[in-house]
């Protein structure tokens, strides 16, 4: 199983991103994928994720409204885009996947991808 992260970028605040996760290796759609960053000196948290069949979507206080998650069967690919960009996202962004999750806070990822670095300037 692979995850591949990317679309990270240094970008100015109040702009936008779009992350991409290609998976590899799994049915993609019986798993639900999540996003997940690590901001320096601080702990892992959850950003945004959605379920196996994408009928539900969980966001982080800190991302909602501003955040968008979502995923393509046919190209096994899930995305996180990411607008009103503010400093306090500067973070290494991570995708995960889950079998037959429902990609909420809680959910216990089975696989994780590598980090794409995110920098937000003021």
């Amino acid at each position: 199983v692979q995850l591949q992260a990317s679309g990270g970028g240094l970008v100015q605040a109040g702009g936008s991103l779009r992350l991409s996760c290609a998976t590899s290796g799994l049915t993609f759609s019986n798993y639900a994928m999540g996003w997940f960053r690590m901001a320096p000196g601080k702990e892992r948290e959850s950003a945004a994720g959605i379920s196996y069949n994408g009928g539900f979507t969980y966001y982080a206080d800190s991302v909602k409204g501003r955040f968008t998650i979502s995923r393509d069967v046919a190209k096994n690919t899930v995305y996180l885009q990411m607008n009103s960009l503010k400093p306090e996202d500067t973070a290494v962004y991570f995708c995960a996947a889950d079998h037959w999750g429902a990609g909420t806070g809680s959910t216990v990822y089975d696989y994780w991808g590598q980090g794409t670095q995110v920098t937000v300037s003021s």
